[in-house]
């Protein structure tokens, strides 16, 4: 399913296996930085969230960095993506033991229509920051 995220529209480009190795076996490992989550629907894959942690001044403690969210396309419609937020929301203490969550994060490409339009309705706005990565 992660390749077929990294590999749609909703992303700007692919990343290595090499890294999507090295994401899933930090999961496994532990959850302290990154938890992976697997959506079912009817009793089948439907598809998966991967969550990372860390501390932001601006937000007052620790944010959740909603790092992706697939559904895959067969699924689509049918609420998957609203019902993840309302779990993870509903309980925060599986994405920290330690510490309240004082804020959730995620970013989406504008072309994303369905994807924006989920996070607009569950309260996210744009922060019209310019974000830089090396």
């Amino acid at each position: 399913m992660s390749r077929d995220f990294y590999s749609s529209d909703a992303v700007i480009h692919p990343i290595s296996d090499e890294n999507r190795e090295r994401t899933f076996a930090e999961c496994l490992r532990s959850d302290q930085y990154a938890s992976i989550f697997i959506i079912e629907c009817d009793g089948a894959v439907a598809g998966y969230a991967l969550t990372a942690l860390h501390f932001s001044q601006e937000m007052g403690g620790l944010v959740v960095w909603i790092e992706e969210l697939y559904i895959k396309e067969s699924f689509r419609g049918r609420g998957l993506g609203g019902e993840f937020f309302d779990y993870i929301e509903k309980n925060p203490r599986l994405l920290s033991s330690d510490h309240d969550i004082a804020g959730y994060r995620l970013e989406c490409e504008y072309e994303n229509d369905g994807a924006m339009r989920l996070y607009k309705r569950r309260g996210y706005t744009e922060l019209g920051y310019v974000q830089l990565i090396k």
